[in-house]
């Protein structure tokens, strides 16, 4: 039986001593950012990605010997059990070996072959199967009696007995998945009674469609499988039968006469009746889960780029959430994203009151000290641009087009109700617009990552696994950056290290009691954070200000006297050390090592006393796009425009060049050579210049071509 620590290093390659250290700090609690950031001398300096693939496979293997536990226990209580079956299901490396191991003793519901058992017709069956008589007929026919009224009937109840033993050998099985993993055709069909309706023509270019199952790309088997559970087309996956009955007769078959014919007949009936079924539908399922890994990792991707955008940072924003008919929302912020003033304006169909509209832009701007405009980018966004590029401000401000992806549904969360009780979902869905601008990170955080729009088929995939991973992102990008603990929202807070909902609760309801915090000591105050969370997230969490500059950086309280000391050495306070690059550079780091303290911890210290709570994001750039084009119908061929990276997928990526419908560079148009990984050349919310390839108004499908 394999250890989990051999089992881990043997699906993950890494160093058996990482893994090893890893898991016992797993087990005492520890997260995956502080492990990664602040146990690097453990780990052997592990990322946080390598951490992930051994909480992965950990779990995996506590799911495997849990299930080998109740089989085990299962064989124990139905009589079965040998030491050598205990052994096999002991060194059983995954879960489809461990099921095969367990099939032939699975308490099944009445089935065919136990209907012939109970008509006493097992002895004949292993009769066949020895195939040491050539009178099989004339043996059958003794045990007509009872329910069997035929020698065909008793022969075809021996059959299914046989059928069921087939079923159950294991290198029977591996060989029908063999042909499966490497020969499996997938086709698809349109369902002729709906052929004619609106819905099938998403599906028009897999009508009379097929691919090998091994390499259909993620997003095609995914749209496939849509396609028939809304009941457009139907998908079959097919491989060489006469190959497969074959390589299984060579095994079962050793004879010519009347029992080779019988064995032949049950290997058809098990074939088709029982193996066929479940390895084809398991092989289906494998590569559901290989489409679903492959649609996750793109949505994670982009959810990390995305969460990572560029931040404008603390300045006063005003937010236009545009519209025609309803209006304008405009709301005023301050630099931390507080609500100053809200007012509606009506500059479009049907009012058309820009006059009015652009007046009071003017004076809001000017009352409240706005620096910069973020502007919604759904309906009326081009319109409500075009008005504010008309505006003459006293004083420069820089005007954004923000994604309102997932805005409204903010707006109606209990989080946004709990922020803004005594305002509608207009004004809340304008402020999270300024919000965005100010920090993507500390807005989207509120919002539920699948609503956010930069998923591939989100909603066909493992939904357990997609929130996951999405989880797992938002940690990293929430503690990659810093979190101010005297700002942060509820949850923010809660992504934070060691953390979690309810702390981050108490934490802001301590804030709000007994006012900003004004060091990391004074964390330990709040209710249930004990040396453990401390331990955890005290790193991860920023305080401007204090009276220890350590406390406003990334590094660990458990190192400030390591720091402290490296100051008195050199004759100089803390405060003087941080930002003198100079100075740092002259410290002889294994002066300062020990058991505890490597050369990776401390070259960590001095990267972040030499830019203390360096943000690690962009900063925020203005984007324009082109004036003259509205519509889809604004669009030719060879057109040169500028855009925005909407979305990601591993067919492509979708831009937004400014109007309703978003164009699509499919990766053979994103490079000259051959595309690995699509983001190897764009990024989520990238600036880039396209070419217009083709447009198809009927569709509204546009094609563009990435321009260097």
């Amino acid at each position: 039986m394999p250890s989990i620590v051999s089992y881990i290093v043997s699906n993950s390659q890494l160093p058996r001593l990482s893994v090893k250290n890893t898991i016992a700090m797993l087990k005492e609690d520890c997260t995956i950012p502080f492990i990664s950031r602040y146990r690097k001398e453990l780990t052997g300096n592990l990322d946080e990605v390598q951490i992930g693939d051994i909480v992965k496979f950990k779990e995996q293997y506590e799911v495997l010997e849990k299930r080998k536990k109740t089989i085990l226990k299962a064989l124990v209580e139905q009589n079965v059990w040998t030491s050598e079956l205990e052994q096999k299901i002991r060194d059983a490396k995954d879960l489809r070996l461990l099921e095969d191991l367990y099939l032939p003793f699975k308490k099944n519901r009445q089935t065919k072959a136990e209907r012939a058992r109970q008509n006493g017709l097992e002895p004949l069956a292993k009769m066949i199967m020895a195939q040491n008589t050539d009178a099989i007929k004339s043996i059958a026919s003794k045990y007509v009696k009872g329910d069997l009224n035929s020698t065909e009937e008793v022969l075809e109840g021996a059959r299914h007995i046989i059928a069921e033993w087939i079923n159950e050998r294991t290198d029977l099985r591996n060989n029908i998945r063999y042909q499966l993993e490497r020969f499996a055709t997938i086709s698809a069909e349109i369902v002729k009674a709906k052929e004619t309706e609106e819905g099938a023509q998403k599906y028009k270019d897999y009508f009379g469609w097929s691919e090998s199952l091994n390499r259909i790309p993620s997003h095609r088997l995914l749209a496939l499988l849509r396609g028939e559970s809304e009941g457009f087309i139907k998908t079959k996956i097919t491989i060489d039968v006469d190959k497969s009955l074959d390589k299984m007769e060579s095994r079962l078959i050793r004879s010519q006469g009347e029992c080779a014919i019988q064995i032949r007949l049950a290997i058809k009936d098990a074939y088709k009746r029982l193996l066929w079924p479940a390895l084809r539908n398991e092989a289906l399922q494998q590569a559901k889960e290989k489409a679903d890994d492959s649609a996750i990792a793109v949505f994670a991707k982009n959810l990390k780029q995305l969460l990572l955008g560029a931040p404008l940072g603390e300045k006063r924003v005003l937010a236009i959430d545009p519209g025609f008919r309803t209006g304008c929302k405009v709301v005023c912020l301050d630099a931390q994203g507080g609500l100053m003033y809200n007012e509606t304006i009506y500059p479009h169909p049907p009012k058309n009151d820009s006059i009015g509209a652009i007046k009071k832009i003017s004076s809001l701007t000017d009352a409240y000290k706005i620096e910069a405009i973020a502007i919604g980018n759904g309906t009326a966004s081009r319109e409500t641009e075009a008005l504010i590029k008309k505006v003459r401000f006293k004083n420069e401000i820089q005007v954004f087009v923000v994604s309102e992806a997932g805005a409204s549904i903010y707006s109606a969360s209990k989080i946004a109700r709990e922020e803004f009780p005594n305002y509608d979902v207009t004004v809340r869905g304008a402020v999270s617009i300024g919000r965005r601008l100010q920090d993507p990170l500390a807005e989207l955080v509120k919002i539920e990552p699948k609503s956010i729009g930069v998923g591939q088929y989100q909603h066909d995939v493992d939904q357990t696994k997609l929130q996951k991973a999405l989880d797992t992102v938002v940690e990293h990008c929430v503690n990659a950056v810093g979190v101010n603990v005297n700002t942060a929202s509820k949850s923010l807070l809660a992504y934070v290290s060691g953390i979690g909902s309810k702390l981050a609760e108490n934490l802001v309801n301590y804030r709000s009691l007994k006012g900003p915090f004004s060091s990391r000591e004074d964390i330990k105050k709040v209710p249930r954070i004990g040396d453990k969370a401390f331990e955890q997230s005290a790193a991860f969490l920023r305080i401007k200000g204090a009276d220890n500059p350590l406390d406003d950086s990334a590094v660990h309280p458990e190192r400030y006297n390591l720091v402290t000391q490296m100051a008195k050495d050199l004759g100089q306070s803390v405060l003087s050390l941080i930002g003198n690059n100079p100075l740092l550079k002259t410290i002889d780091l294994k002066k300062y090592c020990s058991e505890a303290v490597g050369l990776p911890t401390l070259q960590d210290i001095i990267a972040e006393l030499e830019k203390p709570g360096l943000d690690i994001r962009e900063r925020a750039k203005v984007f324009t796009f082109d004036q003259k084009i509205k519509t889809i119908t604004d669009l030719r061929e060879g057109q040169i425009l500028p855009g925005i990276v909407n979305n990601i997928t591993n067919f492509g990526c979708f831009v937004d060049i400014g109007i309703k419908e978003s164009g699509l560079i499919h990766v053979s148009n994103l490079s000259d050579g051959f595309v690995r990984d699509v983001n190897e050349h764009v990024h989520l919310h990238e600036q880039i210049i396209v070419r217009v390839l083709d447009v198809d108004v009927s569709r509204k499908r546009i094609q563009l071509q990435l321009k260097k």
